[in-house]
Order: structure tokens, then C-alpha cells, then sequence
């Protein structure tokens, strides 16, 4: 029997009450798009010039290779459709570069490899549950996140190694939250007696249809159905949490099933899903859940590391983006219709705000060997290294297609709870 997802599914995402409301937020240019720090004009006596998000992430992976040790990462500023690049020193030849390619030149004191260093130094020193890291490149530090549940010997420690850094390198803050996989609740699919949300739907290797999800539900259960108790509609291929990653595939039992290319935002409005690519620091960003509904932020910083109480996850996209339990698993994607990423956890709730991590939909594609929808490839996934901006570039192309629920999440977590 055939199962087309889509129109059932829409029913029922229908009935999230933000939904509704939140969905004419997708209409409004640049939410939550303010900047901080300071940047300088261009040294090249032209205006820089203005870009979209892609655009300016295509720029950064160029710009990042030419400019070697003097690369300090950079970040798009949605307010002014302007990348900034940061340059570490005074080198006046690599600002006029930088400004001749029409991105703004900002002095800073870190390189990219010194933050990698940094970066590495805190996996060694620092690896405790409830803690958190991304280089922020509009700060040009490491921020360092602690969640309510570190304290006393656990938070000595943590001090301990962000001071070993040196001065200038990272900062630590604390959150209201604690870190977890957001699980629990809300419409989605179910397996094992957990409840996930599906996030894009993909091409797999042999030309089947099938779909990406959190890992940590992969984890959960190997067969995952559209009701409690439901017949299975699919099963699990890969599944990776913890680790380098939090992302599964799943095959559709039905090779017939029709996987439609787009995310539903309820009410019976959709965003067509054109491409997967890389987030920029900076960049507006939606995410789709079946607890909160549509959600819009920014990309803070790339290549996080969490340590989840369950274990280390790493390569990940720090955003402000509100979740709560029930989100797990959805898509978080662009208004020009890019898929971006997979809800994996965080802390706080929309009520409160607070700090939520995702999976890289280019690295699940590239690790699965997938693709969005049937055209395109899988994708390169993001750089390798810790806080390198946008080296990789966004809108690589990997096709049209996604997921259209883009909701939901693990009721019990299956040994997932924080």
C-alpha cells in the first residue's frame, strides 16, 4: 500500500495552535537579523556590496582559502546584507583584498587555526556534560556555554581550562536551561514507543525513497510508523548520536511512496524545498516543530560541540532559535527554500529563550550518501574544523526536495532524556 505522506500529515500539524499565527512570520524580511560588534568601512574607497545569505557564504569559501593565517571567520550581517570578514592584525593588502571582493575588512586578534587549537584544547579539558561550544565570529572568541547543571567542581574545571585558553580567546556563559535532546510530545512518527519527527524527505543511495531524522530517535527504535502503534512505514538505515552527528535515514517500507518536496507550516501553507545547504553565521533561519509550531532566528555559530548527558555530539549549528520537547527531529530551513538542518537539542523553552543545536542536513547527506528530493547530490557537508565561518559555502545545489512536516519529536527517548 502506498502511503502519501503529505496531505495526511498536513491535517494533522494543522491542529499545533502556533502554528497558525507563527506561519506569517516567514512573510516578515530579517526577523531577529540585529548585529553586534564593530566593523570598518572598506579600505578600497567603494560601498560594499550587498548579498544574500548564500551569496555571501559562496564569497567566505573563497575568501577564507586565499587568505590563510590571516582568516579570522566570518559572518553575514542580515540588517545590512553585508558579509564581514575578520582579518587578524593590520595587514592593509588582505583588507583591500577583502574589500575589493565587496565584503567588509574587520581587524581582530584570533585566526581561524587559533581557535581550532582553542577549540581542541576544550574536547581535552573540558568535556562535561552540560557544556557547550562555538566559536562566535562576530566576537572572535570560543563562546562556552554552561547549562544549570554544572556547578561546583564540574564548573571549577570548566573555569579552569576557558582561563588556559589565554586572554581574549573564549568566554563562558551560563544558561537557565539544561542541555538535552528535545523530546517528548507533539505530532509526528512513532517507534519503540518514542515519538520523532521526520525532517526532509531524501533520495537514498539505490534510488528509494526515504527520510532524515534526529539520530537520537535512529537510536531509539529501528522501525517508525505514522501512529502510536501504527503499522510501520519505514526503517532505519543509519543512525549516528552521539558522536560526530545526530542524524538517521530511514527507508520507506513502500518503495511507491511519494515524498513531497516541501515543508508544511500548517494551515495548509507550504515552503517548497529547492536545495540542502550550508548555514552562515548571521544568517535568518526557520524551524519547523510540532510542539511550537514555526520558530525564526539566526545562525549563531557552526561546528558546535555539545556534550549531551547521553555522550559528545560535534559539528553542529548553534542558533537562537526557540524549541521545546516535541521538536526534535524538524527542519530547520531558509525562506528562499534551502534545507539547513535537523533539530537536535538545547536548552530553554519560547517562552524563556535559549540555545538550540542542529545537524548539518549536508553532512547527513554526505555521511548516508542521499539527496534532497531526486536531483542533485548528497553535498560536502560543513568544514571540518572549529569555527573556520562558512569555508565551505552555502547553496552548493544538492536539488529540490524535503520533508513537508518538519515537527515533532521522542516521548521517552528511549535512555535520551536529560
Amino acid at each position: 500500500m502506498s502511503h502519501r505522506r503529505i496531505p495526511k500529515r498536513k491535517a494533522v500539524l494543522a491542529g499545533a495552535g502556533a502554528v497558525g499565527i507563527a506561519a506569517a512570520a516567514i512573510l516578515l524580511p530579517h526577523a531577529n537579523a540585529s548585529q553586534s560588534g564593530s566593523e570598518t568601512q572598506s579600505q578600497a574607497g567603494s560601498a560594499p556590496r550587498t548579498m544574500s545569505a548564500a551569496s555571501a557564504a559562496e564569497l567566505v569559501s573563497q575568501l577564507g582559502k586565499k587568505l590563510g593565517e590571516a582568516y579570522g571567520g566570518a559572518y553575514y550581517d542580515a540588517e545590512k546584507q553585508q558579509l564581514v570578514v575578520n582579518v587578524v592584525g593590520d595587514n592593509n593588502n588582505v583588507a583591500l583584498e577583502v574589500n575589493k571582493a565587496g565584503a567588509v575588512a574587520r581587524s581582530v586578534e584570533n585566526s581561524t587555526g587559533e581557535l581550532k587549537s582553542a577549540a581542541s584544547t576544550l574536547a581535552a579539558k573540558a568535556t562535561i556534560p552540560g557544556t557547550a561550544w562555538a566559536v562566535d565570529p562576530k566576537t572572535n572568541q570560543i563562546l562556552v556555554t554552561a547549562d544549570r547543571t554544572v556547578s561546583g567542581e564540574r564548573w571549577d574545571r570548566l573555569e579552569t581550562a576557558v582561563k588556559s585558553l589565554g586572554d581574549g580567546v573564549a568566554r563562558i556563559q551560563k544558561s537557565t536551561g539544561e542541555f538535552k535532546p528535545f523530546l517528548e510530545g507533539g505530532d509526528a512518527i512513532f517507534g519503540g514507543g518514542s515519538r520523532c519527527s521526520l525532517g526532509f524527505n531524501v533520495t537514498t543511495q539505490d534510488g528509494s525513497p526515504g527520510f532524515l531524522t534526529a539520530g537520537h530517535c535512529g537510536v531509539a527504535a529501528e522501525q517508525w510508523s505514522e501512529a502510536a502503534n501504527g503499522q510501520p512505514i519505514g526503517t532505519v538505515q543509519e543512525a549516528t548520536f552521539p558522536g560526530d552527528g545526530d542524524f538517521a535515514l530511514v527507508k520507506y517500507d513502500d518503495p511507491a511512496t511519494q515524498a513531497a518536496s516541501a515543508v508544511d507550516l500548517g494551515n495548509g501553507q507550504t515552503v517548497a524545498i529547492t536545495q540542502a545547504a550550508e548555514a552562515a553565521v548571521g544568517q535568518q533561519v526557520f524551524r519547523m516543530g510540532s510542539t511550537t509550531g514555526l520558530k525564526d532566528g539566526a545562525v549563531t555559530g557552526l561546528n558546535a560541540t555539545v556534550n549531551y548527558p547521553e555522550g559528545t555530539v560535534s559539528g553542529l549549528i548553534q542558533t537562537d532559535v526557540c524549541a521545546e520537547p516535541g521538536d526534535s527531529g524538524g527542519a530547520l530551513f531558509t525562506r528562499e527554500g534551502s534545507a539547513i538542518g535537523l533539530t537536535s537539542g538545547g536548552s530553554g523553552d519560547c517562552t524563556q529563550g535559549g540555545e538550540t543545536f542542529f545537524q548539518p542536513v549536508t553532512t547527513a547527506l554526505a555521511a548516508v550518501g542521499a539527496q534532497i528530493g531526486d536531483g542533485g547530490g548528497g553535498g560536502g557537508g560543513q568544514d571540518d574544523g572549529q569555527g573556520d565561518g562558512q569555508d565551505d559555502g552555502q547553496g552548493d545545489g544538492q536539488g529540490g526536495g524535503a520533508e513537508e512536516n518538519g515537527g515533532g519529536a521522542a516521548d521517552d527517548g528511549a535512555g535520551q532524556n536529560g
